[in-house]
């Protein structure tokens, strides 16, 4: 499908120790920070948040599956409650840093994020605990992958859905990411990682690693802070899109 988006949001998940967060700001729309749960602390959070601040970044909550030793990628055995309040908890966690914050979304990390994908009941605990830390008149949006049960999910309790892809990272022929341990899982090389976003805003979708095309809608497309070169990576993208004309933007205008 050829088509081209007049704007998209570029995300990137900061406030995890990664080191290249003031490099990375001033390049995107949209920072998702860590709660202290994966990764960071109050110290970070309220670090970062202060960074988005300086550079009028729309800012969202990060949560994972709380065990650092493996950064939050790697599943926990938790019951659908006990997830919840665990989200709710991280989410509240990154409120308490500044009270005049308003969260414009809230998208999962690394293990959390992939469950939730095909996982109709990981998903629902997710979204619970989103709108236990934030129900209405919040606007937050959460950002999910295109086609899955956090889609639904989120659409199901009022969630307004902001759909990702990712710049730096491979996907499978199901539409899923390819996973980090397999060979060619991440696009390191900028000039990779910019072709691939403009074929989400050109063409509707990417080409997976055995060569199909996924067609696949998005509002943002993601860039991790602690990929190899992220910064350069960064730039490529930003200057591609531009080249192209497409206008970076936040999914979400709620600071």
């Amino acid at each position: 499908m050829t088509r081209s988006l007049a704007s998209i949001d570029l995300n990137s998940d900061l406030g995890e120790g990664a080191g290249t967060d003031a490099e990375l700001m001033p390049l995107i729309s949209s920072a998702n920070i860590a709660c202290g749960a994966h990764a960071g602390d109050d110290s970070t959070m309220r670090e970062t948040v202060a960074l988005a601040r300086r550079y009028g970044v729309a800012i969202g909550a990060h949560p994972g599956y709380p065990e650092r030793a493996n950064f939050g990628r790697l599943p926990m055995t938790m019951t659908s409650d006990e997830l919840s309040e665990e989200v709710a908890r991280q989410i509240r966690a990154l409120q308490r840093v500044d009270p005049d914050l308003k969260i414009a979304h809230v998208k999962a990390h690394g293990a959390l994020y992939n469950q939730a994908e095909r996982d109709n009941a990981v998903a629902k605990a997710i979204v619970t605990g989103v709108r236990k830390a934030l129900p209405p008149p919040s606007e937050a949006a959460m950002f999910a992958p295109p086609k899955s049960a956090m889609v639904e999910a989120a659409l199901a309790v009022g969630l307004r859905v902001v759909r990702e892809g990712f710049v730096d990272r491979a996907y499978e022929s199901d539409g899923t990411l390819r996973a980090r341990r397999l060979p060619g899982a991440l696009h390191a090389d900028p000039q990779i990682a910019a072709k691939q976003a403009l074929s989400f805003v050109r063409e509707g979708g990417v080409r997976a690693h055995d060569g199909t095309f996924l067609d696949l809608t998005v509002d943002t497309l993601c860039l991790h802070g602690d990929t190899p070169g992220a910064p350069a990576i960064a730039a490529a993208v930003r200057a591609a899109l531009d080249r192209a004309g497409v206008k970076v933007r936040a999914a979400v205008i709620w600071r």
